[in-house]
C-alpha cells in the first residue's frame, strides 16, 4: 500500500449533537437587510424574516466563548465540527470524545459537534476521513495510542506526523480483569498461571493486537517471566464487546483501560487484578491493585489527544490548541477524569509530538518481543 492510502471507510455509525441545526448556513444572507430580506410586503413573510432573525441570534450564542479565542487567533470554526471516533459506541474513546465535544458546545467554543464512529484497521477507517478532508479545520478525530502501535506494527502506513496533532489531553491506565468467580485472584496468580502454560488462559483486547490495550497487559506479563509470544489473544471491535464476552463466560480474562471497568466493579461482576497506574487510583478503582504493589515495575503507556487533518493553517491550529486548554479546564472535564480516573496531561503541539516520540520507541521494542514486528 502506498504510503499515505488508506482503506475506503465504512462502519458508518453517527450521532447527531443536538445543537446540529440544517438549513442554517444561509441564515446570515436570509437576515441581511441588503438581501432578499429588504423588500417584503407581505405581513406572512415579516414573520418569516422575524423568525429567522431570532434563528440567527439563538445560533450566534455560542459567539462570546469563541470570540476571545478569534480574536487571539484569527479564526474560529463555523458550522458543524465533526468529531471522528476510532472505536465504537460506548468504549473509553467514544466516551471521552462525547464529553469534550459537549464542554465544545456548552463553553460556547464550537457551535455544535457531530461525533461518528469509524471502529477498525487499526484508526485507518477513521484517518481516512481526515485525509479525504485535507486542509478543513471542522475534522477532528482521537489521537489515541492505537496509531502509534499500529504505525509500529506496520498496519498503518501513516502516523501522527502526517496530520495535525493538536493537543495531548490525558493519560489512561490499563486494568486487566477477570470474572468475579474466577479462580484467579490476582496478577501474580494470573502470571502464575501463564507461565506454566502461556496458551491456557483467553485474553481479550481491543481493538487490535499490538494495540496500547494488548501491550497494557503483555509488558507487566513479560517483566514477570511469561512467553508473552505464546499467549492465546482474542481482539474485538470494543473494550464493551470484551468485557461482554468475558461476563458471558467466552474469554478468561480482558485487559482494557480503566472508563470501561467502573460500571462492572460497582455491579460485583469482576475483579481487577491489576492497573497499570503509577500509584493505586482512587474511587470506584480504589480496590484495584497496581502492578507495582505485586512487584512487577510497569506502568502504563496510553494516553488520548486530538489530530486534525493535514494542511490546516497555524491559525486555526492554534484556535483549537486554546480552545482544548480551555475545555480541559472546566469542571466538567475534571469531573470526567475523576469518574475514569484518568490523569491529566495537558501539551500542546510540540510537547506532545515530543512525548509520542518517546510511546513510540518504547511500544516499538515491546512489539518485537510479542513478534509481531521484525528487527
Amino acid at each position: 500500500m502506498p504510503r499515505g492510502r488508506l482503506p475506503k471507510p465504512h462502519n458508518d455509525i453517527r450521532f447527531y449533537s443536538f445543537s446540529s441545526m440544517p438549513g442554517l448556513s444561509r441564515l446570515d444572507a436570509m437576515s441581511d437587510p441588503g438581501g432578499p430580506c429588504r423588500r417584503i410586503p407581505s405581513r406572512g413573510v415579516r414573520m418569516q424574516s422575524r423568525f429567522v432573525i431570532s434563528l440567527s441570534l439563538l445560533l450566534s450564542a455560542w459567539l462570546p466563548g469563541a470570540a476571545a479565542l478569534a480574536a487571539e487567533q484569527g479564526w474560529k470554526p463555523e458550522g458543524k465540527i465533526e468529531y471522528i471516533v476510532p472505536s465504537g459506541p460506548g468504549a473509553a474513546l467514544d466516551m471521552a470524545a462525547r464529553r469534550l465535544g459537549h464542554i465544545l458546545e456548552i463553553r460556547k467554543l464550537a457551535p455544535a459537534v457531530v461525533v461518528t464512529n469509524k471502529p477498525g484497521g487499526s484508526n485507518a477507517i477513521a484517518l481516512n476521513v481526515l485525509q479525504q478532508n485535507a486542509g478543513n479545520p471542522h475534522y477532528l478525530t482521537t489521537l489515541g495510542s492505537t496509531l502509534l502501535t499500529g504505525r509500529a506494527n506496520g498496519t498503518l502506513d501513516v502516523t501522527y506526523s502526517d496530520f495535525t496533532p493538536i493537543a495531548v489531553l490525558l493519560d489512561e491506565f490499563v486494568t486487566v480483569a477477570v470474572r468475579a468467580d474466577s479462580p484467579i485472584k490476582t496478577g501474580r496468580d494470573l502470571i502464575e498461571a501463564l507461565r506454566r502454560d502461556p496458551q491456557s488462559l483467553s485474553i481479550g483486547v481491543a481493538s487490535s493486537l499490538g494495540n496500547h490495550i494488548h501491550i497494557g497487559i503483555a509488558r507487566p506479563l513479560k517483566l514477570g517471566g511469561v512467553d508473552i509470544g505464546r499467549l492465546t489473544v482474542v481482539p474485538f471491535k470494543s473494550s464493551a464487546e470484551s468485557l461482554n464476552a468475558l461476563l458471558g463466560g467466552h474469554l478468561d480474562v480482558v485487559s482494557s483501560s480503566t472508563p470501561n471497568v467502573v460500571a462492572h466493579i460497582k455491579s460485583g461482576r469482576i475483579r481487577v487484578l491489576a492497573v497499570d497506574a503509577p500509584q493505586r487510583l482512587e474511587g470506584t478503582l480504589a480496590v484495584a491493585p497496581t502492578w507495582k504493589e505485586q512487584g512487577i515495575d510497569v506502568v502504563g503507556l496510553s494516553s488520548q489527544g486530538v489530530l486534525a487533518p493535514k494542511g490546516i493553517t497555524p491559525r486555526q491550529r492554534d484556535y483549537w490548541v486554546e480552545a482544548l486548554r480551555e475545555a480541559t479546564r472546566t469542571p466538567e472535564w475534571q469531573e470526567f477524569l475523576q469518574t475514569n480516573q484518568l490523569r491529566e496531561h495537558f501539551l500542546p503541539p510540540d510537547q506532545a509530538v515530543a512525548y509520542l516520540d518517546r510511546q513510540y520507541a518504547e511500544i516499538r521494542a515491546v512489539l518485537k518481543d510479542l513478534r509481531l514486528v521484525g528487527d
